[in-house]
């Protein structure tokens, strides 16, 4: 059967009339090849697109780890802002859009890798496309090289510590002592493995195993501003140093000026650290290990305004419009669910100037319908590619209300 691909879907596949679903492929090109339930799992290109590249990774067919290695970096570029054009338009909400930013290649400090026992060792890798499969890696052109040096390290602890029936994680964050490597999946660890798994020092800052630290023989830091954090085994990290740097200029101009901001969903600190330089922060967090590891960094830090912490669920109990009143700035980063009901209370208190991070277009622009409905500006938009080849979108936003 031949199709002509019309448009990419929200998971990067092509999408001809039907729908049938074709990986690989690009708007525009007409492809062959066998459908079954909607879906074309081996399109043969009859007609490429003039945006179609060679890609770079010698795994990329068979690894799942990057959809759009096949698409020209101007195409991605213009694809990543059509996205979120498009679910803005959805709200009747247009903007200014600033250019582009991408993260380079080999610059990715976070990644989970999958380990799986087999009767020769040991496989360790990346999950197939639509599959429990793992595709094996010997390199990759998205991670940091020091996260794949510790590949024998971890084929060596998956043939120790995985059952023949499980499937290990092993979460690695690059910081700044080392890796830090947070397992899960794993045995319970019995006498030998606590006896072996301490062998492995010289090539993790530490080791957690199912949430319990094996070792820690250099805190894994990260530097936000001039403060130092250890966060929680596996916590959440911008993706690359790059795009953290890139969110956080977005963030601080379009909180310029502020005199006491208020940072939702701070996590461990990516701007509430840096951004207390210049003014007084509030940081809620719902994760209070998370927020312990922020209020530590900032206590030990030189240089800084005063820097609150307050764990809070702010799906369930979002700051108030009451609460957000003493604030002339706010940062809010989201998870991809959006923060429907946090942004109510921001629209309510009229906190002149919102930066707001977001990795979910479409409950973004949910959440910036809101605000605008309130009397807000959303004065521009900026798309941070931290997720290169992948169809992930995150962004940069600033709203403000004229009036004020």
């Amino acid at each position: 059967m031949e199709i002509t691909i019309q448009r990419l879907g929200h998971k990067g596949d092509g999408i001809a009339e039907g729908p049938i679903l074709a990986p690989l492929t690009l708007p525009g090109e007409t492809v062959a090849g066998e459908v079954a339930d909607g879906r074309m799992d081996a399109p043969r290109i009859l007609t490429p697109s003039p945006d179609r590249v060679t890609a770079p990774c010698r795994h990329f067919r068979q690894c799942g780890g990057c959809a759009l290695q096949h698409a020209s970096d101007d195409f991605v570029a213009r694809w990543k802002q059509h996205v979120v054009e498009t679910a803005l338009a959805a709200q009747g909400l247009t903007t200014a859009f600033r250019p582009l930013h991408t993260s380079p290649p080999h610059s990715r400090r976070r990644a989970t890798l999958a380990g799986r026992r087999t009767k020769k060792g040991a496989l360790i890798g990346f999950h197939a496309r639509r599959s429990d499969t793992i595709v094996q890696i010997t390199d990759c052109h998205v991670l940091h090289p020091d996260l794949m040096a510790p590949l024998p390290a971890l084929e060596q602890i998956t043939r120790m510590g995985a059952s023949r029936s499980a499937t290990l994680a092993f979460a690695l964050t690059r910081s700044e002592a080392g890796v830090d490597c947070a397992v899960t999946g794993g045995k319970p660890p019995d006498e030998a493995l606590r006896l072996t798994l301490p062998r492995f020092r010289d090539r993790f800052a530490r080791l957690t195993w199912d949430g319990e630290t094996v070792f820690t023989d250099a805190p894994p830091v990260q530097s936000f501003g001039p403060a130092t954090v250890t966060p929680p085994a596996g916590a959440f990290l911008q993706a690359t140093p790059d795009g953290e740097a890139a969110l956080l200029a977005a963030m601080q101009e379009a909180t310029e000026g502020a005199t006491h901001i208020v940072d939702l969903f701070a996590g461990v600190g990516t701007f509430a650290l840096p951004q207390a330089q210049t003014a007084p922060v509030h940081a809620v967090e719902g994760a209070p290990e998370m927020l312990a590891a922020l209020a530590h960094g900032a206590r030990h830090a030189s240089g800084l305004k005063p820097v609150t912490t307050e764990a809070r669920d702010l799906f369930r109990r979002p700051l108030t419009a009451e609460d957000l009143a003493r604030f002339d700035a706010a940062v809010i980063d989201p998870p991809r669910a959006g923060a429907a009901a946090q942004v109510r209370e921001l629209a309510a208190a009229a906190i002149p100037r919102i930066g707001f991070v977001s990795c979910n277009p479409v409950t973004f622009a949910r959440d910036a319908k809101t605000l605008t409905g309130a009397g807000y500006r959303l004065d521009w938009v900026q798309v941070i590619d931290q997720f290169r080849w992948s169809p992930h979108v995150e962004l940069a936003a600033q709203f403000t209300r004229p009036h004020i």
